[in-house]
């Protein structure tokens, strides 16, 4: 018959429609996921920008984020060469991995201002020190953002030790350098930096689909748990309970028993009540003011003494100071056998003793036999 299908026609149409609600499925997002991935973006890096300003001590800001697709041919094209990669690996609560996009002068900046400088040392090539130090701020910072994200989907969210690599976008990259998804279309979000008047600059996170898929099926079930919970409250309320059954007074059971009595005792309990309310009101109350005895200088005596002796055995630390000093984080590091730190004691002043921590005298370095020792020259009031 004209116009109709064969068998095969409409089996090959099946495995078309399944193949392509399996790809829709696998590589894209519906609009309410996208919504979703936002919003978990935007809070987890306003909590990573909290932690980055602690460590920076500069003010940041990061803008609102914008969810797209892109393949790495999209990075290759519009992004800055050299960038930095890093991984962040979710160990609990969610399976799988986002890869963070630096620039290579913001990573240089970065660092630098936590090694106390004022982010201005940006010469020379990204090293070892670069990449162990931006590893840590990403740390602490998605260390945050996972812990913002445990609220949101009321579950535990964690990850391992985040990985940075310096990777040129010019050069032909090995697949076995990178993500598997990057492969393929891959989740984008972009975000505006800036770090004070040094970064202005944009910054991006790349998920997988999968990934993304998760997190949202983590949020929606959190919604249903929540919306299931809040039912049954109302559904509870709703129910009466022995506590809201209409009650009938102590006042009202008496009058509907009064009929029933004989009156004879009806007019006894009348007689009462009227002789009791005379009573009270006869009665009258008599008030005066408190009286306190007044305390005096000699009451001291007559509490035992303190036994001292009680804490006799108590085990104090005691520390001799020699001087104290600071130094930035770059000046540590660049410390090696040899260097020579001043302190900030003037060479024959008396050195600090402390019991606990607390300043208690003063004195001078002796030498008792192969050991150094201290002999008390002033006890500090």
């Amino acid at each position: 018959m004209d116009g109709a299908l064969s068998q095969n026609e409409i089996n090959a149409l099946l495995n078309d429609a399944a193949g392509s609600d399996a790809s829709k499925n696998d590589g894209s997002l519906t609009e309410q996921e996208i919504d979703a991935i936002g919003e978990i973006s935007n809070i987890s890096m306003g909590t990573a920008a909290t932690t980055l300003f602690s460590l920076v001590n500069r003010k940041v800001e990061i803008s609102t984020p914008v969810v797209s697709f892109a393949t790495w041919d999209d990075v290759v094209e519009n992004y800055e060469k050299p960038c930095v990669f890093i991984r962040i690996a979710y160990t609990v609560g969610l399976d799988g991995s986002n890869i963070l996009v630096l620039k290579e002068n913001d990573v240089k900046i970065i660092t630098d201002l936590m090694m106390g400088g004022d982010g201005t040392n940006t010469d020379g090539e990204i090293g070892e020190l670069h990449l162990s130090a931006i590893s840590e701020a990403m740390n602490q910072m998605m260390g945050s953002a996972a812990t913002s994200l445990s609220s949101m989907l009321n579950k535990t969210i964690d990850i391992s030790p985040p990985s940075a690599d310096l990777i040129d976008l010019t050069e032909t990259i090995d697949e076995s350098q990178i993500d598997e998804f990057l492969s393929g279309t891959f989740v984008k979000i972009s975000f505006k930096m800036e770090i004070g008047d040094l970064v202005d600059s944009e910054i991006m996170q790349l998920y997988p689909f999968s990934f993304a898929k998760e997190m949202c099926q983590s949020i929606t079930n959190n919604m249903k748990a929540d919306s299931k919970s809040t039912a049954e409250e109302n559904t509870k309320s709703q129910q009466p309970s022995a506590a809201t059954q209409p009650q009938v007074s102590q006042p009202q059971m008496q009058q509907q028993a009064q009929p029933m009595m004989n009156p004879m005792m009806n007019q006894q309990m009348g007689n009462q009540q009227m002789m009791n309310q005379q009573f009270m009101n006869q009665q009258q109350v008599n008030v005066q003011p408190a009286q306190f005895q007044s305390f005096t200088g000699d009451l001291g005596g007559n509490f035992p003494q303190e036994n001292i002796d009680l804490i006799m055995d108590v085990p104090l630390e005691v520390t001799v100071e020699l001087g104290r000093t600071s130094r930035s984080i770059k000046e540590i590091l660049e410390f090696t056998p040899g260097t020579i730190i001043e302190l900030d004691k003037i060479a024959g002043e008396p050195i600090d003793v402390l019991v606990n921590g607390k300043y208690v005298a003063k004195g001078e370095v002796v030498v008792i036999e192969e050991s150094f020792g201290i002999r008390i020259t002033e006890i500090v009031k």
